[in-house]
């Protein structure tokens, strides 16, 4: 017997994004966090993609974006019909506990050398 429709139209599971395991399956860093490192180590990352990594929403990524822009952590060019990322990396972290910090000391823990050079250098 051949497969229905349905199981033939799944898109395939989204691989780049590692598994939460465990008990509470909770992460020290945000989504907002999660975005921002997708988006500094592929500016032109499409918004689907960052959502299979992150494991979230397409519609999420969208609104997580929309904040960081509005907070002046990115900045949105248009690259013909593709978007573009430039991420303002000496603005300071937002909550009082960290405010001393920039986005650039966020990033620096996560980011390899070469991508934080890359960051720093736009």
């Amino acid at each position: 017997m051949s497969r229905s429709k349905k199981s033939q139209s799944r898109p395939p599971p989204a691989s780049p994004a590692l598994p939460r395991t465990g008990p509470g399956t909770w992460t020290f860093l945000s989504n907002h966090t999660h975005v921002l490192v997708c988006l500094a180590q592929n500016p032109q990352m499409l918004m689907r993609e960052v959502a299979a990594r992150v494991g979230i929403t397409e519609r999420a990524v969208q609104r997580i974006v929309q904040e960081l822009e509005e907070a002046g952590v990115l900045e949105r060019l248009k690259q013909g019909r593709r978007n573009s990322y430039v991420i303002h990396a000496d603005v300071p972290l937002r909550h009082p506990v960290e405010a001393h910090r920039s986005v650039a000391h966020l990033l620096a823990a996560v980011l390899t050398p070469t991508e934080l050079a890359r960051l720093m250098r736009s």
